[in-house]
């Protein structure tokens, strides 16, 4: 037998490696198959979650909620003590140097991650400045992102926090960080779809026993989770899903 293993298409590229050392070690400890899927982008993830053979899933926060509440999927862990926040930033050279200074009409990069892209719009309030008044530029990559800032093509960009952490010292010179989200409450979920319930435990057991092993660390910095997982519930994911309806509303 052999399971889906999808993660969320929103990793650094440096952290590609550290996930397929993660799969192995997972096979390895909990002696089920696992087939890693790394979809290059939020539409490619939608293809092949309609195609209905995922078992587990590394999900992003905003897709966690759909997955939870209208397909039964189960949480049962989430990475301990790493949050989603996310930064706004623009180019040094772009003469914006709070977030004020964005204005209705503002040209703003993203990625299709819709979580960020939630708390920036929160974000954006101080400036006073609506979804509707943003020119947006959606891009494949937060590379990208900062690409077009740092020519001069947006106003600014939207970054998962740890992707912006994951730049180059060079590229980070070259940039501004306008405002960073301090929630503390919002973070991707590690989700199993119902019919492997029976399997579950075991895989669960894999998962929060990361850091305990001889090697464990090395693939816990090469995933950027050095603390490793714990575990998360049905209450705690409904919290966060409540919170993030807040963020909607």
């Amino acid at each position: 037998m052999t399971l889906q293993f999808l993660i969320a298409p929103d990793f650094s590229p440096e952290r590609f490696a550290g996930w397929h050392m993660l799969n192995t070690t997972l096979q390895r400890r909990s002696g089920i198959h696992l087939h890693l899927v790394t979809p290059a982008s939020a539409h490619e993830q939608l293809e092949v979650l309609a195609a209905g053979q995922t078992d587990l899933v590394y999900a992003n926060p905003f897709d966690a909620v759909d997955m939870i509440r209208t397909q039964g999927y189960q949480p049962f862990a989430r990475p301990a003590k790493r949050f989603d926040e996310m930064v706004i930033a623009t180019a040094m050279t772009s003469g914006i140097h709070a977030i004020e200074d964005l204005k209705p009409g503002c040209r703003i990069a993203l990625t299709e991650n819709r979580d960020v892209k939630l708390i920036g719009l929160r974000l954006l309030e101080p400036a006073d400045v609506t979804e509707a008044q943003v020119v947006w530029s959606t891009v494949d990559s937060y590379q990208a992102a900062a690409r077009k800032a740092l020519k001069g093509e947006v106003d600014a960009a939207f970054f998962l926090a740890d992707a912006y952490a994951s730049f180059s010292k060079m590229t980070r010179s070259q940039l501004h960080v306008l405002v960073e989200s301090a929630i503390h409450d919002i973070s991707h979920v590690l989700l199993a779809h119902p019919r492997m319930a029976a399997d579950l435990p075991v895989i669960e057991k894999a998962f929060l026993e990361l850091g305990q092993m001889p090697g464990d660390t090395e693939v816990l910095e090469a995933l950027g989770l050095v603390d490793g997982f714990e575990a998360m519930d049905q209450e705690q994911a409904e919290f966060m899903i409540d919170l993030m309806d807040t963020l909607l509303d």
